[in-house]
């Protein structure tokens, strides 16, 4: 027990000092003691316990000098090794992986990588969903990883551009094109076994070629079909048709008429008339085509 005692007296004087009249006890005792021991001894116990998981969860996540498991942190950047998941958006000027691996981004919904501009306004999307690829900007283009760059397909608003030198079509049904199409060379697959013919087909339309010198149609390997239901126009305008082949066949040509037979044996000569119309006439020793001339009309 501490006491502290309060008595006036005077210096030099050797005057008795009187019994204390106030006792004052300074301390902590009894209940309150034992429950500030109590209070220290949790907080104790409650810093170690801390100081434990911290290490513990430092050692789980691998934290180190240079990073933290797999992410290492480096001058240029982040160095990530292995599979790692991110729950929210992911921001990052540049993604690229080693040298020896391929960078793999998958998701069980979709991928969708974002460009902003200084504002944070999306300015381009390329969305990798599970039924297709949407992309959503002012222009989209593909170019060759040779250091010349060809862009080997360009997308706008307004045209589409394919600058390969051969583009080829594997599909069973072909290419289905609903506005026309300028090429200078279109041919099927040569050296193929299995390899179809090139068919041009129009099923509703008509089917047009138009060329600023000429139309050169080549099948080295087969025959050329050409069918319609209606009309098929070879026209020149500044030329000449050539037909040059060993047998020209017109096989549903019309014979015309003359009420008459000198006895041609079967030969006939081909006439035509003033609109263009061909038809045949028995053969004689001279022209029959007058006589047959009114089938024209």
């Amino acid at each position: 027990m501490v006491r502290e005692e309060y008595t006036a007296t005077t210096p030099g004087c050797n005057l008795q000092r009187p019994e204390p009249q106030y006792v004052y006890s300074i301390g902590i005792y009894g209940w309150r003691k034992r429950c500030l021991y109590l209070l220290v001894l949790l907080l104790i116990i409650i810093l170690v316990v801390n100081l434990a998981l911290t290490i513990w969860i430092m050692k789980v996540m691998w934290f180190s000098s240079t990073g933290m498991g797999y992410l290492e942190v480096q001058s240029e950047g982040l160095r990530l090794e292995g599979e790692s998941e991110f729950l929210y958006p992911l921001y990052a000027k540049e993604v690229h992986s080693r040298k020896d691996s391929l960078l793999l981004l998958q998701s069980t919904d979709n991928v969708t990588l974002n460009a902003r501009n200084e504002d944070g306004k999306v300015t381009g999307r390329l969305s990798v969903g599970p039924d297709m690829v949407l992309f959503d900007g002012q222009e989209f283009q593909i170019n060759s990883v040779n250091q010349d760059g060809k862009h080997l397909f360009t997308a706008t608003e307004d045209e589409i551009m394919i600058g390969t030198d051969k583009l080829r079509v594997t599909g069973p049904e072909g290419a289905l094109c609903e506005h026309s199409i300028e090429t200078p060379l279109i041919k099927g697959v040569k050296g193929v076994s299995n390899a179809k013919e090139l068919r041009l087909e129009s099923p509703t339309r008509s089917l047009s070629m138009d060329a600023p010198q000429g139309i050169h149609i080549k099948a080295p390997g087969g025959g050329i079909k050409a069918l319609s239901r209606l009309d098929i126009i070879l026209s020149s305008s500044n030329g000449v048709l050539t037909l040059d082949a060993e047998t020209l066949r017109l096989p549903k040509l019309l014979q015309g008429t003359s009420g008459e037979s000198d006895g041609s044996q079967g030969l006939y000569e081909i006439c035509v008339c003033s609109d263009g119309k061909l038809y045949l006439a028995e053969a004689a020793k001279d022209s029959t085509c007058v006589t047959y001339s009114h089938d024209c009309q």
